[in-house]
């Protein structure tokens, strides 16, 4: 019983993991070979002030492990780490692709900064700022760019497909 539940744990993972966010927008350009970076390219949120829900969506050349967006987290504007959202797997066949993550602990005046982080060359440019009371937009940073948070804790501890 035990190496059949085993077994079946990717499975579960996948069909429980993968669906909650899984949101396409038509608008958005499919074509993932066009980027090597993860692009921010929407973002959404609930709750409220300092337990925030975001929704964000990225858009990764995944290929697989060996390839993958790993993360997307927020970051204030003085580059330090406000919250991670730690993507488990790859999204080859889903993108762009929408994960939920929270609480976030910002106020709703506070302006972040929301990226992605691929395991293979590290952060995007492309990435998001605003805050909860005025919104965000599309905006680019520096590649080194508060570049030490990707040795900051959490970090991801493998890929499961």
């Amino acid at each position: 019983m035990k190496n059949i539940f085993i077994l079946c744990l990717p499975l579960i993972l996948y069909s429980t993991g993968c669906k909650e966010d899984s949101e396409v927008d038509a608008n958005i350009d499919l074509d993932p070979n066009t980027n090597t970076e993860a692009e921010i390219v929407s973002v959404d949120f609930s709750g409220n002030e300092n337990a925030y829900t975001f929704r964000v969506g990225i858009k990764s050349p995944d290929t697989g492990c060996n390839q993958y967006a790993d993360w997307w987290e927020i970051i204030s504007e003085d580059g330090e780490l406000v919250y991670r959202r730690i993507l488990a797997h790859s999204h080859v066949n889903e993108q762009p692709f929408i994960r939920s993550g929270g609480p976030v602990p910002i106020a709703q005046n506070q302006t972040v900064y929301i990226r992605g982080h691929m395991n293979t060359v590290g952060y995007g440019t492309k990435v998001y700022k605003g805050s909860v009371a005025n919104g965000f937009k599309e905006n680019t940073v520096d590649k080194d760019f508060a570049i030490e948070l990707a040795q900051v804790a959490p970090l991801p501890t493998g890929c499961a497909f």
